[in-house]
């Protein structure tokens, strides 16, 4: 039986599957905007994080992810401890004004609570199952990730200003 084609995430990114090799090895098409804004950093051999598509009917878990990636960022410090690792990140101007303490955002894919919102940087705590199960076990200092700013965030964003009229 042929495996049917579906959308996955990878860091992040939603992507089609055009072709699957021997069960092991996907083809995607790649458009110029997917390529310089979410994989053009990426060297071969480098980890990525998949995650399948969310079938209707399923169970929601954590916050809603698209995998149409708003920008990159920076790691800028790391501090690991027992029970967690503190990252740091950069964030552009134009996106640091959907960035609160306490919201959501996707770090190449991984749904994570934003601790610190320092104006040109946010940090997020990463437990160690997921430190585990995911690429940030090969993260360090001066790697880019992708991100994907939370859709509540930027549909109140919009709202608010198109009332006050300085969207």
């Amino acid at each position: 039986m042929e495996r049917k084609l579906e959308s996955i995430s990878l860091n992040g990114t939603c992507l089609s599957i055009t072709k699957i090799i021997n069960h092991k090895y996907c083809e995607f098409d790649l458009t110029n905007e997917i390529i310089s804004r979410t994989i053009s950093y990426m060297k071969i051999d480098d980890q990525v994080n998949v995650e399948r598509s969310l079938n209707i009917g399923s169970r929601l878990d954590g916050h809603f992810v698209f995998g149409h990636v708003d920008g990159t960022s920076v790691i800028t410090k790391l501090v690991k401890t027992n029970s967690e690792t503190k990252v740091w990140f950069t964030i552009s101007k134009d996106l640091s004004k959907f960035i609160v303490s306490k919201g959501s955002i996707a770090i190449d894919g991984v749904s994570l609570t934003l601790v610190d919102d320092l104006d040109d940087k946010f940090t997020a705590c990463i437990i160690p199952q997921t430190l585990t199960h995911t690429n940030f076990n090969t993260k360090k200092v001066g790697d880019k990730v992708n991100i994907e700013i939370d859709i509540l965030s930027k549909l109140i964003y919009k709202k608010n200003h198109q009332l006050d009229g300085t969207y």
